[in-house]
């Protein structure tokens, strides 16, 4: 583990008490995003929650009505989509604070929908409203954390949505455990209380931070863009260092040719990483990782083996190591070997279940525990790369003026993929429609093949650079496998962030003679 040491001792260098800060707050409100998640995921397993919303059966007992499921799992996406479009409008015009204050404050009243819903109707109808504040925040949290922080640690800080996310999600499905017990309202209830807390925490800080020194440059809020950046900064950077990365943020934004309007995502050198930022989003979701982060519980739950509880806090552990593994991994082996890694680690793992669902329906009892195992494989291969990485990639590659628009617009190609796969699950896994149980891995395989594709040609390696230094890359053309190992011929290649005007003229010149 001495390796873990040396990268957490490397990244700790580069936070001084006002980063730090920043970054555990923003982080911290991607919570509620892991509670919606895991929190609807697991206590749909409760006998509580079935008896409420579900159907009664001839034997006596309920169950969630299928179609019912479907549009519980898929209409969400229509919130989310909205809430993208809400939230990128808000953070370009106003600034990365005052969107994340609104989306606080709004969840606040989809939490009181939820908690207080007495049929399926009104819970569908809160979860629905309650995905408008996750579309917000997917706008405006990945954007903000990369702007803030030096070249060389973005990939770890960005990363740490998905992880926020994850241990929110793990927080949850540990409180489901305890209150599964309960076989009264109480059960799903007191899990869902959880919505409260993140949302007011947020709103009370979120001013205690700097607004992001590049948005307040674009405003051409000079002096504030220059203070924030030096609170970001001091203590870890000298005053020339600081000055250096500022009047190349300042020079990359003045040469920067795009305007900002929505039609230029796909003009020129744009339409290549528009594409990009959204095959990253869409592959996230696509290959599959609804299987165990939406129905897992009900999976397990139909396995006869442990309980769905228990399986549920075993995916979120898994979640969370292998998340950290790909935050502490991206700025040392870089983002493609993680998401090679993670698109043929889902296959393999798809693939098996695939072959397991093939010898019959329930499962022999010889075959229960292979499942469960390669349901964690395929939970640690999204979770190594894709779940930390996606957000990661569709950050850093969208041209700096257009970086709302080409974030809205990639984060509704993840709301596609998250619809396509939440609608047509219910579908897939159970009678009387496709009934395939495990061979839906048949399905989800060729899927992440098709995005190793994707990966190898088409994601460039970003490791250590500056979104400045990447802008130059695309402009100048250079070939996407070889961003990784390009090297800017200057005194500060292995300092990224102190590349001035003057250096950046000069990697100019060079790139024409590539």
């Amino acid at each position: 583990m001495a390796w873990l040491g040396e990268k957490l001792s490397g990244v700790s260098r580069y936070f001084n008490r006002q980063l730090t800060i920043s970054v555990m707050i923003i982080a911290i409100s991607s919570f509620n995003y892991g509670f919606d998640n895991q929190g609807f995921a697991t206590t749909q397993a409760t006998d509580a929650f079935q008896r409420r919303f579900g159907d009664k059966q001839a034997d006596g007992t309920y169950q969630l009505n299928d179609v019912w499921l479907s549009l519980f799992s898929s209409l969400i996406e229509v919130g989310f989509a909205v809430g993208i479009i809400i939230g990128s409008l808000i953070t370009r015009r106003f600034g990365r604070r005052k969107a994340m204050f609104v989306m606080s404050i709004y969840e606040l009243g989809t939490a009181t929908v939820i908690i207080t819903s007495q049929g399926r109707n009104q819970i569908l109808v809160g979860r629905i409203l309650n995905y408008v504040y996750v579309g917000m925040e997917i706008a405006t949290v990945p954007i903000f954390q990369s702007e803030i922080v030096p070249g060389p640690i973005r990939g770890f800080v960005v990363s740490t949505y998905q992880f926020a996310l994850i241990l929110g999600g793990l927080i949850m499905n540990i409180i489901n455990l305890g209150t599964s017990r309960f076989d009264d309202d109480r059960a799903w209830k007191i899990p869902f209380g959880l919505f409260y807390i993140i949302p007011v925490f947020v709103a009370s800080t979120i001013f205690l931070i700097p607004e992001s020194p590049r948005w307040l440059l674009v405003q051409g809020r000079r002096d504030e863009a220059r203070a924030n950046l030096t609170k970001l900064r001091e203590g870890r950077f000298s005053q020339e260092e600081i000055d250096a990365e500022f009047a190349a943020l300042d020079y990359g934004l003045e040469n920067e040719s795009e305007k900002g309007s929505f039609k230029e995502l796909f003009q020129g050198l744009n339409t290549k990483r528009t594409m990009i930022a959204i095959g990253a989003h869409f592959f996230q979701n696509l290959c599959g990782q609804a299987i165990v982060s939406k129905f897992g519980s009900l999976i397990v739950k139909s396995l006869h083996s442990i309980s769905p509880f228990v399986g549920t806090v075993i995916f979120a552990l898994t979640n969370l190591v292998f998340v950290f593994i790909g935050m502490t991994l991206a700025d040392k082996i870089g983002r493609r070997p993680l998401l090679l890694m993670s698109t043929l680690g889902q296959m393999g793992a798809l693939l098996v279940l695939g072959g397991i669902g093939t010898t019959g329906w329930p499962i022999k009892d010889v075959y229960k525990p292979v499942a469960l195992v390669f349901l964690v494989v395929q939970t640690a291969g999204f979770s190594i790369g894709f779940a930390p990485l996606g957000h990661v990639v569709g950050a850093e590659v969208i041209a700096l003026r257009l970086r709302e628009p080409s974030q809205m617009i990639s984060c509704c190609a993840n709301v596609l993929a998250n619809f396509a796969v939440g609608f047509s699950l219910p579908y897939l896994l159970n009678a009387p429609y496709a009934n395939l149980h495990l061979q839906v891995g048949w399905v989800f395989a060729p899927i992440c093949f098709i995005a190793t594709i994707f990966v190898y040609f088409m994601v460039p390696e970003c490791k250590g650079k500056t979104l400045e230094q990447i802008d130059h890359l695309f402009q100048s053309r250079t070939p996407i496998r070889k961003f990784g190992s390009y090297k800017f011929p200057n005194e500060y290649v292995n300092n990224p962030d102190k590349l001035g005007p003057n250096e950046v003229e000069n990697v100019e010149a060079s790139a024409n003679r590539v």
